[in-house]
């Protein structure tokens, strides 16, 4: 990957494979779920992803079965996809400490209320 900040669809499909292999449906069903509701991949554009991903390394085919004469594959992360999205956590979780940190300083929490002391 680059040094530029991953898309919020990379990193809830990396996210989703995470701690366990899973095909298609499951991912986009985990997808959903990860993001409280608010991100529902379509057929099209997961699959698109899904291969966009296998291209670059960051996920592989697991196994692969038929279910109802269809081809059902199961995607996991490699090595280099744990690696990625490993360092990605990382990055959101040193921004939102920041952001955390600046919001304390100018004495205002998240209501936008001034904190009293």
């Amino acid at each position: 990957m680059t040094d530029r900040a991953m898309q919020e669809p990379t990193l809830l499909l990396l996210t989703a494979l995470a701690d366990e292999p899973r095909h298609g449906y499951a991912i986009a069903r985990e997808v959903e779920t990860i993001s409280n509701g608010r991100v529902k991949m379509r057929t099209g554009t997961l699959y698109g992803a899904l291969e966009r991903l296998l291209q670059q390394g960051l996920i592989e085919v697991h196994s692969e079965e038929v279910v109802d004469s269809r081809l059902r594959r199961t995607y996991t992360l490699t090595t280099s996809g744990r690696a990625t999205l490993a360092a990605e956590a990382q990055r959101i979780a040193a921004t939102a400490r920041e952001a955390t940190r600046r919001l304390s300083v100018t004495g205002q929490g998240t209501t936008g209320k001034v904190a009293t002391g």
